[in-house]
């Protein structure tokens, strides 16, 4: 059998995408954002909204994750999860964070770095009534990032919720919800030939973005 190694040395891809320039680009980079967002979409790009959550302990230990964007505005980037989980637990100790969301369609990535905080139990309970009911008794019954004994131990806490509310609407948990990261840095980078990238950074000093090219 091939060694892994030599397998991952022989795959190649040449990037091949339209030139992107600061001229390009928009003043401000939730804008540029949704523009990209928007394309990703139109590409049929699978998942376009799913991005890596990296974060960090106080001591830096770094972790990373797939998780689903809920929400982009002037404020930032909004996702859910359970405050208890290993995630929220680092968010929590040490609000610094990244996302990053690659959509291969368009050879294109983007980069976000900021601080993220907790957003309002009621932005929290408005988003949860918009989801599945499967997913509402998922959240109860879950004790996420928590070591269970097998996968049925985890069906009969499902059963028990789906017991306790039912015939019943299901209200946001406590421990569920929101956080935001508010974004200090935001790199466009586009795939191109000869691997001589595109990078567009957008970085916030006092409240105003500056736009500034970077080297692949």
């Amino acid at each position: 059998m091939e060694n892994i190694s030599q397998q991952i040395a022989q795959l190649r891809h040449e990037y091949v995408s339209l030139p992107f320039t600061k001229a390009q680009v928009a003043a401000d980079p939730i804008t540029q954002f949704k523009k990209w967002f928007g394309e990703a979409v139109k590409s049929e790009q699978p998942d376009p909204e799913a991005m890596t959550l990296s974060t960090a302990t106080p001591d830096g230990r770094v972790t990373a994750r797939i998780i689903l964007l809920k929400g982009c505005d002037e404020r930032g980037f909004d996702f859910f999860t359970n405050y208890e989980s290993r995630k929220s637990r680092e968010m929590t100790s040490n609000p610094h964070a990244a996302l990053t969301f690659y959509w291969h369609a368009l050879h294109r990535q983007v980069r976000i770095e900021g601080v993220v905080e907790k957003i309002t139990p009621e932005e929290s309970d408005e988003y949860f009534q918009t989801r599945p009911r499967g997913s509402q008794i998922g959240a109860w019954a879950s004790p996420q990032s928590e070591e269970i004994a097998d996968r049925k131990e985890l069906e009969q806490k499902v059963s028990e919720t789906e017991a306790q509310f039912k015939d019943q609407p299901i209200n946001c948990p406590s421990f569920w919800g929101g956080f935001r990261l508010k974004p200090e840095r935001i790199e466009f980078w586009q795939g191109r030939e000869s691997r001589l990238h595109d990078r567009i950074l957008y970085t916030l000093r006092d409240g105003v973005w500056r736009i500034s090219r970077l080297a692949p």
